[in-house]
């Protein structure tokens, strides 16, 4: 299954950029692009053209948006329980000790500064590739955008999220 990452990003260069590392770091990523913070708040609620919308498994944000700027859109996501699990990484150009300090008090998962060379934007995509979505475990979503959980007596009965017996160190000898 492809590993959905939404970047809202409103610069076509960067954009460009980004689908080109992210396809030489790593083929089973699908980039879905937002290019403003109204777009990108319609994609994740799954409104208008966006009703089909898959829900991203991480979310690559810039702060200078237009329309909604990335704060607010950090703000309404981490609002809303359907999507305040999604982690966000904060991909933007300001070094303001003012944007660190509200993204992070937004409960943005990580605040990244866009690098300036090309060799460097590519160890930043590897890095975010090697931590995000290989080292870190990252909520499931159904086809919904649900949270998939299993209740406490379940997990115990050693039944994993897709309703198979799995092997638990609980039933073990």
């Amino acid at each position: 299954m492809p590993i959905q990452i939404l970047l809202v990003e409103d610069n076509s260069g960067d954009v460009r950029l980004m689908r080109e590392v992210v396809l030489g770091v790593n083929n089973s990523i699908h980039l879905l692009v937002a290019s403003d913070g109204v777009e990108a708040m319609a994609f994740l609620n799954r409104e208008g053209e966006y009703v089909r919308a898959p829900r991203p498994d991480l979310i690559l944000l810039d702060l200078n948006l237009p329309k909604m700027d990335g704060r607010e859109v950090l703000a309404r996501m981490k609002a809303d329980d359907k999507l305040k699990t999604i982690p966000v990484i904060v991909l933007t150009t300001s070094n303001a000790e003012a944007d660190i300090l509200k993204s992070y008090q937004l409960h943005a998962n990580c605040y990244i500064c866009k690098p300036g060379r090309l060799d460097e934007f590519e160890m930043l995509v590897r890095s975010i590739n090697h931590f995000w979505l290989t080292a870190a475990k990252l909520p499931r979503q159904d086809t919904h955008g649900c949270e998939v959980a299993l209740l406490p007596e379940v997990q115990s009965l050693g039944v994993g999220a897709s309703g198979t017996a799995e092997t638990s160190p609980l039933l073990s000898p």
